[in-house]
């Protein structure tokens, strides 16, 4: 029992530091039960604190994502931003279903924990909603892999969330097909893993994360609960202690041999239309789940904690309630449906425990041991505060700079390549079975054997009766977005929609996964702010919904991250085989620059290597992007392969082209605006590269109007040549180049 009624304010601030709370939230804890006339017992106490901490109820964030993302919907999405993913119509019987969230802090501590069941957790997020998991997607951002300082090097940190992710993933049987990786020194000893997931449901089988039914028996099934991932949901709401080894008991223990048949099991009960709602035991383990459940449903429950399944026969009635153990699924069933549901579990060896009952009364009650332990209103053990944090712009000068020219380009250029957020990700994804299910049509690298080079988006193939697909990519511009979070974000935005164009489809849909720092520091909260401005902004002109979301603050170890938006972006394909992907299909055609390159080397890879500090990003044209889009959309047929122009710029985005076949290219920048740099390693605009074959570039040309469009040179056999007013600045085998680029992350991976 917390004795806090008459505690002293010297007492109650302990008491708000060790459950994860500020002094304010305690007080109105005291305020709450004073006029209930009793203290709370240990398992309420800890139930608000997890409720109410900033990863359960989003106290920093819920006022500013209400009025900056509500309504961005669409007449094609049929759930956004209510249950535990986004749901959207796929075709007339079927709608896709999508979500990605983080997992950092977990992985700061154990990277292959943490990492591994942020997979699982993002897979139990699509299957609660009834849909069948097809694809996963990882987005990481790492420190510099050279630093071998700290209690676990960046090098340890980097392999063993890339095996989390590859083991679990690999194990369970779902492709992972899309993804990005990014190296900076500000995620030294906090990498960001965000993890995503992409399921396919009937629309008459999609299952709410809520009931609404009262006398529904409560199950809860798959793994057992145990100690592992208690206070999970705390932990990773506050900056990042390394020093704290109790923070690495919050880390759960994944088993995808266990998730296996249990999405068997969950799918084949739903398709017999025995649950009448669903959700994942994730964060907050039984007291988010059962709570948000039954609130969002208009009902409560009363739980009996005596017969939830445990793998320590000790545990404490409040360490059952919020262990966030993993494989574990809480479903509400008719009682006419038990005999029916046991028997799908017997088959699949799912164990499973009826833990109570739908009752319709504000309060939720708990009992143990025959005695009532929790009798709370849900609407106060759910609902938590809601801050408006204070948020400043920052104090920079704003001034526009110019990034030297480097002596000798060939020799940068090489250097270049190797680098770690330029090179190859072959170490990395390789290691992921991007290819089960045989549903994955574009892979992440494609090409000639042996001679891959990255797609801009995966496509898969999701159901077996129709040549339908989804193109899936996922990214942010860190750099950008830390000079200018509004622009910043457009940037990344924009090229997310290039990534899906590229690959033959149209832009669908938007999820969103914000990493940022501490919410208490005022101009972290300006950026975040901005960032769902811009987000805002793009999907109301683009008409694209934004289906799903996370947040995650305190980012911070050494220092604080650098803000960012990860963003997910899916586009449909009508007919897969009109798929196009970026190699360079034949010698002899030719390359045009659709779109404009922005002559400014701000947020780019280029300026990170000179050291070059910019304040001013430009603004991105949403104008121009739609008009690329339409260009595309009505000249399809006569491109041959497209490539965006994006991290590295147009040197990196012809090059990878050529990487991905026997192929060369001659290439003249002269009537490209900007200084020499600036056209090859500017990342701005909405610059696409297009390969066209000489019998159809009338027709091309004919079509792609209005877009600025110039003609740039034409590939060849073997050879990369590339000048400018009459002057190469690059004569190089293509293989050399490549040996070079796809060689990059071997030293660490």
């Amino acid at each position: 029992m917390y004795s806090i009624i008459d505690s002293t304010p010297e007492k109650l601030k302990s008491m708000a530091s060790g459950l994860g709370l500020s002094y304010d939230e305690i007080v109105m804890l005291r305020n709450y039960f004073t006029g209930l006339g009793r203290n709370p017992t240990d398992i309420e106490i800890q139930a608000i604190a997890q409720g109410w901490s900033e990863h359960s109820c989003y106290k920093s964030s819920k006022l500013y994502l209400k009025k900056y993302l509500s309504g961005l919907k669409s007449d094609y999405t049929i759930l956004t931003m209510e249950d535990d993913a986004g749901v959207i119509s796929f075709d007339d019987e079927n709608a896709y279903v999508v979500k990605m969230e983080s997992h950092n802090h977990p992985s700061a501590i154990e990277p292959y924990g943490g990492a591994a069941t942020g997979v699982g957790g993002i897979i139990r997020d699509v299957l609660c909603m009834g849909a069948q998991p097809v694809a996963l997607v990882d987005s990481l951002y790492f420190g510099d892999p050279d630093n071998q300082k700290g209690q676990l090097t960046e090098r340890f940190i980097i392999n063993r969330v890339v095996a989390g992710i590859r083991d679990y993933g690999n194990r369970v049987g779902i492709p992972t097909v899309a993804g990005s990786v990014d190296f900076d020194s500000v995620y030294a000893g906090i990498p960001l893993v965000n993890a995503g997931c992409i399921g396919i449901v009937r629309k008459d089988h999609v299952v709410r994360s809520r009931i609404s039914i009262e006398g529904d028996l409560l199950i809860v099934c798959g793994g057992r609960t145990g100690r592992d991932g208690i206070h999970g949901v705390n932990f990773a709401s506050k900056v990042l202690n390394a020093g704290d080894e109790s923070n690495r008991n919050a880390v759960q223990l994944g088993n995808p041999i266990i998730k296996e048949p249990l999405i068997h099991a969950v799918l084949e009960a739903n398709d017999a239309g025995i649950i009448d709602g669903m959700k994942d035991l994730g964060g907050g383990g039984l007291s988010s789940a059962v709570s948000e459940m039954l609130f969002a449903g208009g009902m409560s429950g009363i739980i009996d904690l005596d017969k939830v399944l445990l793998k320590d026969t000790n545990m404490e009635p409040w360490e059952i309630w919020v262990s966030e153990s993993q494989e574990r699924m809480f479903l509400a069933i008719h009682p006419s449906k038990l005999e029916e549901i046991n028997s799908i579990f017997n088959k699949w060896g799912i164990e499973y425990s009826i833990i109570g009952k739908t009752v319709k009364s504000p309060n939720l009650v708990i009992k143990y041991r025959n005695e009532k332990i929790l009798d709370m209103d849900l609407s106060f053990l759910t609902g938590g505060p809601v801050y408006a944090r204070n948020f400043k712009k920052p104090e920079l000068e704003r001034r526009t700079v110019m990034d030297r020219e480097p002596e000798n380009y060939r020799k940068f250029i090489l250097d270049f390549l190797s680098k770690p957020n330029i090179c190859a990700r072959f170490n990395i994804v390789r290691q992921y079975d991007f290819t089960v299910r045989g549903s994955t049509i574009v892979k992440p690298f494609t090409g000639m054997p042996n001679r891959e080079t990255h797609s801009d988006a995966a496509i898969i193939k999701p159901l077996e009766n129709s040549f339908q697909g989804l193109c899936i990519t996922s990214g942010s511009k860190p750099e950008m977005v830390g000079i200018d979070a509004y622009n910043g974000t457009m940037h990344t935005l924009f090229e997310g929609y290039k990534n899906i164009l590229s690959s033959g489809g149209m832009p669908h849909s938007v999820v969103d996964a914000l990493n940022f720092g501490n919410p208490e520091n005022p101009e972290t909260m300006y950026k975040f702010i901005e960032t769902l401005r811009a987000i805002s902004d793009f999907c109301r002109n683009t008409g694209l919904p934004l289906v799903s979301g996370n947040v995650s603050f305190y980012n911070e170890a050494a220092k604080e991250i650098l803000p960012t938006p990860n963003m997910l972006i899916l586009g449909k394909i009508q007919d897969i085989r009109d798929a196009r992907t970026v190699e360079i299909k034949k010698a002899g055609n030719s390359l045009y620059l659709a779109g404009t390159i922005i002559p400014s080397l701000a947020g780019s890879q280029y300026s990170s290597e000179m050291g070059t500090l910019h304040t001013v990003l430009p603004e991105a044209s949403i104008k121009d992007l739609l008009a690329l889009r339409d260009g595309i959309s009505r000249s399809m047929e006569y491109i041959e392969s497209m490539h965006d122009i994006s991290g590295g710029g147009l040197i990196v985005a012809l090059l990878e082209m050529a990487f991905g076949s026997h192929s060369g290219m001659d290439v003249d920048l002269t009537e490209i605006p900007g200084r020499t740099n600036e056209k090859l390693f500017s990342e701005l605009g909405t610059g696409m590269i297009m390969e066209v074959s000489p019998e159809n570039e009338e027709k091309f040309l004919k079509y792609f109007s209005g877009v600025q469009l110039r003609k740039i040179g034409h590939t060849s056999h073997e050879g990369i040549r590339i000048k400018e007013k009459g002057r190469y600045i690059l004569s190089e085998s293509t293989d050399s180049l490549r040996h070079l680029w796809e060689t990059g992350l071997d030293k660490y991976i």
